[in-house]
């Protein structure tokens, strides 16, 4: 038998403070595995033995943390890790890739749109990156990363914003609906396709869901610049473009802000 403590976590809703309370907790010998519910803000601390600290600490990141309950149960030590750990390669490589395919193809078409949603593609690979970093790995190394990679999207973020002003009042060209479209359709399968696959893991785990809820974030946003793209088409104008890119770059800098915290 094994203690498992249940707490709410009201301000968890996405994989960056999962990681924020993996990384928090790290190093706690007692605990044999945590699971956790994005969608429900839950987390279940599977423990050996009382102690205090896992309390403590969660309370120390100041992301709404309640003590709910404290039960007794069978410990099955399942070892699906390094299935789990295959899928989300794949869907890091997927988003990756595409950083790499809309950067290129935002920066010749003109499109901040694509531009702003390859630094949220960007920005779940890190997510994902962190997630899958060796377990014996130090905890140092991981702040290190989480920090330079949540500066470094704020960095590209900033520059972004000051693009799409700058566009805003200037007298740049319209971008290239053609290419917005075609690539943000192929972004959006690319999403859809990492969703399934998370899907059809039909994982209970709560890391696994996490990246689930991610990816369909993601979805919206290549279904948003589909249709900007579409409307600087119909309308002969940059507008709609520069708008869903200043959104997107300002989805980008909160995610960012939330990885930072991870370095802390």
């Amino acid at each position: 038998m094994i203690n498992t403590t249940t707490f709410i976590i009201s301000k968890m809703d996405c994989p960056s403070e999962e990681n924020m309370i993996r990384m928090k907790l790290e190093g706690i010998p007692e605990i044999k595995k945590l699971e956790f519910d994005i969608e429900n803000r839950k987390l279940v601390v599977f423990h050996s033995q009382e102690n205090l600290e896992i309390g403590n600490r969660l309370n120390e990141l100041d992301l709404g943390s309640q003590f709910k309950e404290t039960t007794k149960t069978e410990w099955k030590n399942t070892n699906d890790e390094k299935s789990q750990s295959k899928l989300l390669w794949s869907v890091l490589i997927i988003n990756f890739s595409f950083f790499l395919i809309e950067m290129t193809t935002g920066l010749i078409s003109k499109s901040m749109g694509l531009v702003a949603d390859s630094l949220d593609m960007f920005a779940d690979s890190v997510v994902y990156g962190l997630s899958l970093w060796a377990v014996g790995s130090a905890v140092s190394k991981k702040k290190k990363v989480a920090t330079l990679s949540g500066y470094f999207q704020i960095v590209l973020a900033s520059i972004g914003l000051i693009e799409v002003i700058r566009r805003f009042i200037g007298f740049e060209g319209m971008p290239d609906f053609r290419i917005m479209i075609i690539v943000s359709i192929l972004a959006l399968i690319a999403n859809s396709v990492s969703l399934y696959l998370l899907q059809k893991s039909k994982s209970n785990d709560a890391h696994m869901k996490a990246s689930m809820i991610f990816t369909s974030n993601d979805v919206i946003i290549n279904v948003g610049v589909i249709i900007a793209g579409i409307m600087v088409m119909l309308t002969n104008s940059k507008y709609p473009d520069l708008i869903i890119g200043g959104i997107v770059f300002l989805i980008v800098v909160r995610g960012a802000l939330r990885i930072l915290k991870l370095g802390k």
